[in-house]
């Protein structure tokens, strides 16, 4: 990946629904050029182009990110969440804790309710400590691609 694939993956952060026609000048290419360049990316596997919610625009209004501790392998722990809604998305991980979940809830009381009705029931999950957070204007994230 050299320079101007980065500089593609910069605009593409900022806008995904980028014409080639602006595209390409952006990043000194034509629009063809432009377009065979990041064809190879999606080819490679090295960038998907994806379409990524706004958890607010979508009615949640109550998010937190869940510390979660296994009492035995925590894969079925996040496999169990990962099939719930509210759930954006879970990892495993190694230190503290054995998995991380983000879950966003309609309201604060719904997002309790999920926390101690649905996870803390959960099979495996000997623990769960509870990361509430804000989301008080859209937020975008972007990655360092150099």
């Amino acid at each position: 990946m050299d320079e101007i694939d980065r500089a593609i993956l910069r605009e593409l952060q900022t806008d995904g629904r980028i014409a080639y026609a602006d595209l390409g000048p952006r990043v000194g290419l034509s629009a063809s050029a432009a377009r065979q360049r990041l064809q190879r990316l999606l080819d490679s596997r090295a960038v998907q182009v994806v379409g990524v919610t706004d958890p607010m625009a979508m009615g949640g209004q109550a998010m937190a990110l869940l510390g979660i501790t296994a009492d035995g392998d925590p894969r079925p722990v996040a496999d169990a969440l990962a099939g719930h809604p509210e759930v954006v998305y879970s990892v495993l991980t190694s230190g503290g804790f054995d998995l991380f979940a983000e879950v966003v809830s309609p309201s604060a009381r719904d997002l309790l309710d999920f926390v101690n009705d649905t996870v803390r029931q959960t099979e495996g999950v000997a623990g769960v400590q509870s990361f509430p957070y804000f989301a008080i204007h859209t937020h975008r994230f972007l990655w360092d691609v150099g």
